[in-house]
């Protein structure tokens, strides 16, 4: 079975064997890279939202990785009532995290996380599945930072596909709280490890297909607050927010003057209608190969 987004669904029977009951909240799915967290992610939403009345939710939430939005964003799509393709066809949001590595980059993932759970619950959405990064080493902090991600946002659901106790730092201290309710998995027989190559090239072209419609767009930051400042680089990848903090788009700089306060930016967006900020990320990228670097 294969998805609108191009990628197969091979389902083991066990996952089919699943008791959801009438699961509402945050269904939080975790695992290392390359265990079958997104295809199981997506399996989830697409069984849940085939249920009627419920109306669910799908959070991207790996900035490196990323299936619904640029590399360097954490994205949320609704789905509508009754909806089993995917991606989610409803109105999405978008933030803007910095990088494509969580190392670096917590607070901007916890924040993003936190933001975007409640842009779903005000939204109406009464299931949201989160698709969480790969990024679960515990001398790297990535058990720090689910942990963190789970106690702000108690989930109902935690979903932990491991292959040999990698979760344990996570999901230790969660067995004896009882808090969220646990459900262990072994990784599909169909998942496939990736090395750094591979990588790299479904973020170039996830690159790619973002910026194809992409033109020039001159920004006057001169009423627009710049975070953390206007220190602008060739090439360096930024967002532009609206007032609520969510990008509205990104783009790559071409050109700053920083005398006249002026940054010309190659973005999708149309038009500079609706942004009050321009946040700087931590990566370039060469707009021929779109290939990414830190900044």
């Amino acid at each position: 079975m294969r998805d609108t987004a191009n990628q197969p669904l091979d389902i083991p029977p066990a996952w089919n064997k699943i008791e959801l009951g009438d699961a509402r909240g945050t269904l939080m799915v975790i695992g290392a890279t390359d265990t079958g967290k997104s295809t199981f992610a997506r399996y989830l939403y697409r069984r849940l939202g085939a249920e009627p009345g419920r109306q669910v939710a799908y959070l991207d939430g790996d900035p490196g990785q990323s299936t619904l939005g640029p590399p360097t964003t954490m994205t949320l799509a609704l789905g509508t009532s009754g909806e089993v393709s995917f991606p989610p066809q409803g109105q999405t949001r978008r933030r803007f995290v910095q990088g494509t590595s969580p190392r670096g980059h917590m607070l901007p993932m916890v924040v993003g996380a936190a933001r975007l759970a409640q842009a779903s619950r005000e939204a109406g959405a009464d299931v949201l599945i989160y698709d969480t990064s790969g990024f679960v080493g515990a001398a790297d902090g990535g058990a720090h930072l689910k942990l963190a991600k789970i106690e702000l946002l108690q989930p109902s659901v935690v979903v932990a596909i491991q292959r040999d106790q990698e979760l344990e730092s996570v999901l230790a201290p969660l067995r004896h709280s009882r808090r969220p309710r646990l459900i262990d998995l072994r990784p599909s027989p169909a998942a496939q490890r990736r090395d750094v190559l591979a990588r790299q090239t479904h973020r170039a072209a996830q690159f790619a297909h973002y910026f194809s419609p992409a033109h020039s767009l001159v920004v006057d930051w001169e009423w627009l607050a710049v975070f953390p400042a206007s220190h602008f680089s060739f090439n360096q990848l930024v967002a532009l927010e609206d007032a609520e903090g969510f990008a509205l788009a990104v783009g790559i700089v071409e050109l700053a003057d920083l005398h006249a306060r002026r940054v010309t930016l190659r973005t999708p967006l149309a038009s500079l209608d609706g942004v009050q900020a321009l946040r700087l990320g931590d990566v370039t990228l060469d707009p021929k190969t779109f290939r990414d670097q830190p900044l």
